[in-house]
């Protein structure tokens, strides 16, 4: 099992977390480092039994000593946090001062391990625990001096990449603040210290392994290919024809391998139109590649022009093609300087060019900056409505998901087939086809299926999670850096918002999916490529994501599910029904959450359905009994008549 999201900060409020109880579940490992304002709740047997072995490694003498230390304060067997498979505690610091934002200060022990930050209250019962991953701090930043005056203005300062800061006031007599800040520079960023990150480390087992959920033949025969117009090729199985592309790419059936090496050399990287989904009946597809490198003398490819060609010829049912550009087009202009550039639409025949206005990974990191500005610590609920619609973020939202329709849109009812690419082709491009495919195709909208949307359209097709999350990584201010994945999500849980009975999973599960986006616990979203994951063997050395969700699936499943794997959903792309995700955004702040995290009652509902379908069955039976025996007794008086007679 896992932890659960917290439902309040306040450690004295009705909502918060009560320390460990006797009868909690084991817990396999804390999951998602919900709101900060952890409690260590379900320990798990491994946890236990180690707590119990090292406390039995303590002699006799030592135990009578610590015996009233013990009773007068518990911290002698609480204060360590449940350790992982491959953790151990690097460094800790007592009497240290946790500076709630909501609450005011907490006096407690600060444990950083290899894995996480982790703080625990002196004082208060039940005891305040704070549990964050060490992958989702972005900075560690020193306050004030060892001259400073004032309570509490000497200390540390964490900033996070999930919309929160951690303060915590040092005594400058206690020296504890250097090695504190020492040991969460280096194991918070161990790729800047030549350590391994922690994923590498961790070892625990599911009973099912992730690493083999997504396997791009079966999904390609899923989808019905090959066929007369498309085939598979291994033209990059040692990644030379793109690196940043997977191994098995699907291409028009009717271009050989040496021409895709041409449209290669005119595409930017190396990214080619490939095949992303295919519509099982009209047959019109989804492509997505990068930039044509036309440059400001406007350059020409013959084999480019006819290779998009193919496309629209794979598809009988339109003589047209449409090329989704997603960026603004004065960006788009703007990139013949540097060599790329647009589609001419006197060059490529029969196709019709759309730009979608998204803007940039620069512009999108500001958006989420201004955004957390007005999250936390504080909401100023007098000016919320404006201070939000300045942050220009559902405004982004909105642009990525009238993307995607336009794209669904031409595909089901234009029956006609698109090509999408932004600049590079692994960022919008991303965003666009997969929340084109999940709005398409109701496979994609099971659990397992959203899994290996993200394995094929994000991991395999190379967006660049190291730069774009910076694992491991000190410099903060990198400029590659951006909530690209994190957008993409948005757009799922606004769906899933708009079509509540759509989609097998619930919220926790996209909100688990964000968390471990950063907390390096598991290889899912380490590397930028299929490559590189290949090169770090990362099924081998690390535990995939998926591991974990697959093997505990009812606290993921939308107890409202029902398949519409024939449906195509239209969301409705308008500022009038997007919302801000408070359950993500803001489920640091508790006047701005419910009391209860609403998965609980999911898996109530879940729990409730599955027993009344198994009275449904049973009551199905005993009919089915009664009818059985029914007809058994309307047969027998006529079976029974000459026997009788036989013995008269």
């Amino acid at each position: 099992m896992h932890r659960e999201p917290d439902v309040g900060f306040d450690p004295g409020s009705p909502g918060s977390r009560p320390g460990p109880k006797a009868s909690a579940k084991p817990l396999r490992h804390p999951g998602i480092p919900n709101p900060v304002y952890f409690r260590a709740e379900e320990q798990s047997a491994m946890w236990k039994e180690r707590g119990e072995r090292e406390r039995s490694r303590l002699p006799t003498e030592q135990e009578a000593r610590c015996g009233v230390l013990r009773e007068s304060n518990k911290l002698a067997e609480m204060e360590e946090p449940p350790l992982l498979p491959g953790e151990n505690i690097k460094d800790m610091a007592k009497d240290v001062t946790y500076i709630c934002p909501f609450t005011g200060a907490v006096r407690g022990t600060l444990t950083v391990t290899n894995y996480r930050l982790y703080f625990k209250s002196m004082e208060r019962d039940p005891p305040f625990v704070l549990d964050a991953s060490l992958g989702v701090i972005s900075r560690v930043e020193k306050i004030g001096g060892a001259s400073s005056r004032g309570e509490n203005s000497y200390g540390l300062e964490t900033v996070c990449k999930d919309i929160r800061n951690l303060r915590f006031a040092h005594k400058p007599e206690g020296r504890t603040r250097r090695s504190i800040f020492e040991n969460l520079m280096k194991y918070a960023f161990p790729v800047s210290n030549n350590l391994p990150l922690f994923a590498f480390e961790y070892k625990e087992i599911f009973p099912e392994n992730g690493w083999k959920l997504y396997d791009s033949l079966l999904e390609y025969r899923r989808q019905g290919i090959p066929n007369e117009s498309w085939r598979i090729t291994k033209i990059n199985e040692r990644y030379e024809l793109c690196d940043t592309y997977p191994a098995l790419l699907v291409v028009p059936a009717n271009i050989p391998d040496e021409e895709l090496k041409r449209v290669a050399s005119f595409r930017s990287r190396g990214r080619i139109p490939v095949l992303s989904w295919i519509h099982p009946e009209s047959q019109a597809t989804i492509t997505r590649c990068s930039q044509p490198m036309v440059g400001v003398s406007g350059k020409r490819s013959k084999e480019d022009e006819k290779y998009l060609q193919a496309i629209m010829d794979s598809n009988a049912q339109s003589h047209k093609i449409f090329i989704f550009d997603a960026r603004p087009s004065v960006n788009a202009v703007a990139n013949k300087a540097k060599g790329g550039g647009y589609e001419s639409e006197d060059a490529y025949q029969n196709a019709e060019l759309v730009f979608l206005d998204i803007h940039n990974i620069h512009v999108m990191r500001e958006s989420l900056r201004k955004l957390k500005e007005i999250v936390y610590p504080n909401i100023e609920e007098t000016h919320w409505l404006s201070n939000l619609e300045s942050t220009h973020w559902l405004e982004h939202i909105k642009l990525i998901l009238a993307g995607a329709l336009r794209i669904a849109d031409k595909i089901e009812s234009g029956k006609t087939s698109v090509v999408v690419h932004c600049s590079d082709g692994w960022d919008r491009t991303a965003q666009l086809t997969s929340l084109a495919m999940l709005m398409l195709d109701g496979y994609y909208r099971s659990i397992r299926g959203f899994e290996v949307l993200i394995e094929k359209e994000w991991l395999s097709f190379g967006h660049r999670f190291q730069l774009r999350l910076g694992h491991g990584d000190k410099n903060h201010a990198d400029a590659d850096r951006s909530p690209v994945f994190l957008q993409f999500i948005d757009c799922v849980w606004q769906m899933t918002r708009q079509f509540p009975t759509a989609f097998e999973f619930n919220e926790y599960f996209l909100i688990t999916i964000l968390d471990h986006l950063y907390s390096c616990l598991f290889g899912t979203f380490l590397c930028n490529s299929e490559h590189q994951r290949g090169k770090e063997n990362l099924p081998k050395r690390t535990v995939s994501l998926w591991s974990y969700i697959n093997s505990q699936l009812e606290d993921f499943t939308n107890p409202l599910y029902g398949s519409y794997s024939n449906h195509v959903l239209y969301p409705v792309a308008s500022m009038r029904h997007l919302e801000l995700w408070v359950g993500y955004y803001v489920r640091w702040n508790p006047r701005m959450k419910p009391q209860e995290p609403i998965h609980n009652r999911y898996k109530e509902l879940l729990a409730k359905r599955a027993e009344l379908q198994k009275k449904v069955e049973e009551l199905q039976r005993e009919i089915s009994n009664r009818s059985t025996s029914s007809s058994e007794r309307a047969s027998s008086p006529a079976q029974c008549v000459t026997p009788v007679q036989t013995v008269v």
